[in-house]
């Protein structure tokens, strides 16, 4: 769990904090390795934000909450995405970020990308998968031995963590990132909490 309480307040109708939305990821997604994913994106996520110059709140909170249904759609493709929505009624969450969030999954959502908002959610949140796949190759299993040149050469290797999808991943360059900076970027920004997500 993140030491660091924040509050999302940049935006007025914002009204969840930090430790709220944690507590829900801890409600509804019980597996440990997708809680440790979605803390990775929120890294992610804040780090493009700063990057890019946007709200770090806002987009932090659209990573940390974007696979809040996971499990209730039982990770489905043409479900999953769409449940969180729901999952947050009880909160009055920015619409564009419940859209990112609906948009990561171009499968249930019916439509492609077309906001920066939404590459940076898709490209941010997949790259985590092949950060952590590259980290377990090392001898010691620690995300400060991973350089990005490894994890653009596992970008390569369609046969390596054959499950993340590298389109999605190359979105960063629809936002004005190169691949090598995003993959810098993206260690960068989830070495501060990798003792927090088993890195």
């Amino acid at each position: 769990m993140l030491k660091k309480t924040h509050q999302f307040t940049n935006s007025p109708i914002m009204s969840i904090t930090h430790t709220q939305a944690i507590n829900l990821l801890h409600e509804f997604v019980k597996n440990e390795k997708m809680i440790y994913h979605s803390l990775a994106s929120e890294a992610v996520l804040r780090g493009l934000a700063r990057r890019l110059g946007r709200d770090e709140e806002k987009w932090g909170l659209a990573g940390l909450l974007h696979d809040l249904d996971v499990e209730t759609t039982n990770a489905d493709p043409m479900v999953h995405g769409t449940q969180t929505e729901v999952l947050l009624k009880d909160y009055d969450i920015d619409p564009e970020i419940l859209d990112a969030i609906r948009m990561h999954n171009e499968f249930s959502a019916g439509k492609e990308r077309t906001t920066e908002f939404q590459h940076a959610l898709a490209a941010g949140e997949t790259i985590t998968g092949l950060i952590f796949a590259t980290t377990y190759v090392y001898p010691d299993s620690k995300l400060t031995s991973v350089k990005p040149k490894s994890v653009v050469k596992r970008m390569k290797e369609k046969m390596f963590a054959a499950s993340v999808n590298r389109e999605n991943i190359l979105e960063c360059e629809k936002i004005g990132i190169p691949i090598d900076e995003f993959a810098a970027l993206a260690i960068e920004s989830m070495l501060p909490i990798a003792g927090e997500i088993g890195l």
